[in-house]
C-alpha cells in the first residue's frame, strides 16, 4: 500500500486526488497515441479551440518534445510555480506506448520534485506494473465501468491483448480481470490509486455501487464518477445531471471517497483545472516560444 507519506502528498498536491486546484496546477504530455481497446464513446477525431474531454490534443509530442514543454512551462513565472503533477493520459492508452516510460524518465531527471501520475484503462497493467514501479509512478487513475462483462461488452467494442483481438463478453472480461488484478498490484507497489467511472444512463447505473466495493477491497484511495460525453455509439445517451451525479456519488461515498472536481481534462492541458489555459488556443499562445506547436 501507499506509504502514508506518498498518499500525503498526493492528496495535498495533486488537483485529481482532492488537492487544492485553485492553487496547484498539472501539465499532460500529448505522447500517447495508439490504444488497445475500443470504447463505444471514445471519438477522437475532433479537436476546437473551446473543446474539453478526454482523449482530445492539438499535436502529438515526442519524449523530447515533451522534456522541452516542461522546461518551457516551469520556467515561466505565471506556471512555474503551481505546477506539482506531470501526468500522461493519451490521446492513447499510456500504457500502450513506449513513449510514455521514455517521457517519465526523461522528465524526472530534471524535475524530481514533481508529482508523476498515469492514467490508463488498466488492460495491460498487470504486466507492466513492474515498469511503473521502476519509475517511481506516485499516482494511477483506472477507468473501470463495469464489473459483469456483459455490461462491460456493451461498452467497449473490442479488445486487443497481447497481440489478440477479442469481442463482446469475452474482451470485455479479459478487461475487467485485469483492471482490478492491475490495480491490486499497484496499490501493493505504493502507488495512490483512483478510479474514473463513466455513468452511462441506461448502461452502468446498476454496476457503479459494485465497482465501488470491489475497488476499495482492492486498495483505491478514490472514486471518480465522471457523465459520460454522448458521441460515437453513444451519440443517443443523455448526458447525466449534476443533481444525478450527486445521487451516485453520495449513494456511494460511504464505500469509497468521491471525488468532485474533475472537469474531464484534454490530453494536452496544462495549468488548473477550469483554468484558461485549458483551452487548445490558450495553451497554444501561452507555450509557442518552445517550439512545440
Amino acid at each position: 500500500m501507499a506509504s502514508s507519506r506518498t498518499r500525503e502528498r498526493v492528496a495535498q498536491g495533486h488537483p485529481c486526488f482532492g488537492g487544492n486546484r485553485h492553487k496547484n496546477g498539472r501539465i499532460h504530455l500529448a505522447v500517447a497515441p495508439r490504444c488497445n481497446i475500443t470504447c463505444g464513446y471514445c471519438d477522437r477525431r475532433h479537436d476546437c479551440a473551446h473543446e474539453t474531454r478526454p482523449g482530445v490534443t492539438s499535436r502529438l509530442l515526442t519524449p523530447t518534445e515533451a522534456l522541452a514543454q516542461v522546461r518551457d512551462v516551469m520556467a515561466r513565472s505565471d506556471y512555474g510555480p503551481i505546477i506539482k503533477v506531470i501526468g500522461i493520459a493519451g490521446p492513447g492508452d499510456p500504457l500502450a506506448n513506449e513513449e510514455t516510460f521514455e517521457t517519465f524518465r526523461l522528465v524526472q531527471r530534471e524535475f524530481p520534485e514533481l508529482l508523476f501520475c498515469l492514467s490508463s484503462n488498466g488492460l495491460v497493467l498487470p504486466d507492466r506494473i513492474g515498469e511503473l514501479a521502476d519509475i517511481n509512478l506516485h499516482s494511477l487513475t483506472v477507468t473501470i465501468n463495469a464489473v459483469d462483462p456483459e455490461v462491460g461488452a456493451r461498452i467497449y467494442r473490442q479488445v486487443c491483448y497481447r497481440g489478440r483481438v477479442t469481442t463482446g463478453r469475452e474482451g470485455a472480461g479479459i478487461l475487467i480481470r485485469n483492471q482490478f488484478e492491475g490495480m491490486r498490484l499497484a496499490a501493493e507497489r505504493g502507488m495512490v490509486v483512483k478510479v474514473n467511472t463513466v455513468l452511462i444512463p441506461g448502461v452502468n447505473e446498476g454496476q457503479i455501487p459494485l465497482i465501488a466495493e470491489k475497488v476499495s477491497e482492492a486498495g483505491a484511495f478514490l472514486m471518480n464518477v465522471m457523465p459520460i460525453i454522448p458521441q460515437a455509439a453513444f451519440a443517443h445517451v443523455p448526458r447525466p445531471t449534476g443533481e444525478q451525479l450527486e445521487q451516485v456519488r453520495r449513494a456511494n461515498e460511504g464505500t469509497i471517497a468521491q471525488f468532485r472536481g474533475c472537469q474531464q481534462c484534454r490530453a494536452d492541458a496544462i495549468g488548473l483545472i477550469g483554468g484558461c489555459a485549458d483551452s487548445k488556443a490558450a495553451v497554444k499562445d501561452d507555450v509557442r516560444r518552445s517550439g512545440q506547436w
